[in-house]
């Protein structure tokens, strides 16, 4: 029994999920002239024993071997043929698809000036599309029949990860930049992790980071560090560290007295540099200005307090 020959090639979209699906020909063969119809936010595939003939955009496409030289060229047709061809097709979503999920399943390494090697989890989304249809097939769907956008997001997913910690590598950013400032992280790492999609025919149109999950033990130093931010009264801060130091067990102790002892020494020059009525030699404000640059050195005291006091001390001068 002779199989009639397809004249009609189009196919809509089986789900907003697929991201490819190949023509169901029966094993029929493609008929001289026959119509192939691509609808928008679509791309076609024709090939031709297991070699890439040709992909046709959005619009209506005759399927003729003058139309198609690579097809020719693989056919051996130097003149073009009228009889049937046999050739796979397959359709291919080239939207948007959004809200794709990523994150860190394990922790990954970042360096860090002021903490050294930290490990930090992390989180967001990207909204991808198909850009170039032969380097997708060829790079990554191969010849598989069908395939969903979820499937290659669980394999992104695993992609990412080790891509987001050599970017935050590559960008020299702080662990308390990255938690503290995301939009300005996301600008910096979209044009940075696109290239690897590139390879694979794909393009993010944006990428997020929703959160950024930090260590216990710096985040407890951030929050020392943001406590201090806001800290007016440094008599009032100076009696609630030792009273902070007394609630500790153990090792802190030791630790938290030393902090009694910074906080002292700032509480003692604040009240100093506050009396303005008194008579202090440029011998005396020299070694203050010594200790206030100590304290900022130690990264105990802000940018902003140690330019205040400072500023301060050499008003005295």
């Amino acid at each position: 029994m002779i199989l009639p020959f397809i004249e009609i090639i189009e196919s809509v979209t089986p789900d907003p999920n697929t991201l490819m699906w190949k023509f169901a020909d029966a094993d029929k063969e493609i008929k001289q002239g026959a119509v192939l119809t691509v609808r928008e936010s679509q791309h076609a595939l024709l090939l031709n024993e297991g070699q890439l003939a040709d992909v046709f955009p959005a619009g209506r496409h005759i399927l003729k071997t003058e139309n198609i030289p690579v097809l020719t060229r693989l056919r051996g047709w130097k003149y073009g043929f009228e009889s049937p061809f046999k050739a796979d097709v397959y359709f291919f979503n080239t939207h948007q698809f959004v809200q794709l999920k990523w994150g860190t399943p394990a922790p990954v390494l970042m360096k860090d000036a002021s903490f050294g090697q930290v490990r930090i989890r992390a989180f967001g989304t990207y909204n991808l599309r198909i850009t170039d249809v032969a380097r997708f097939f060829r790079e990554y769907a191969g010849t598989r029949p069908h395939l969903e956008i979820g499937d290659l997001e669980l394999q992104l997913r695993d992609f990412i990860a080790p891509k987001f910690a050599e970017v935050l590598s590559l960008a020299n950013i702080t662990v308390t930049a990255a938690a503290g400032n995301i939009t300005a992280l996301n600008e910096k790492i979209h044009p940075l992790i696109q290239p690897c999609f590139t390879d694979f025919g794909l393009e993010v149109t944006r990428f997020t980071i929703t959160s950024i999950t930090l260590p216990e033990e710096v985040l407890k130093q951030y929050d020392k560090v943001t406590g201090m931010n806001m800290v007016t009264d440094m008599h009032k801060f100076s009696q609630y560290s030792i009273a902070n130091a007394m609630d500790q067990e153990g090792s802190a102790i030791g630790e938290g007295a030393r902090q009694g002892v910074v906080m002292g020494m700032i509480s003692q020059l604040a009240a100093n540099v506050s009396t303005q009525n008194k008579t202090v030699g440029t011998e005396d404000i020299t070694e203050r200005l010594k200790k206030l640059k100590q304290l900022f050195d130690a990264q105990l005291i802000t940018d902003a307090e140690y330019a205040a006091k400072k500023e301060e001390l050499l008003k005295l001068l």
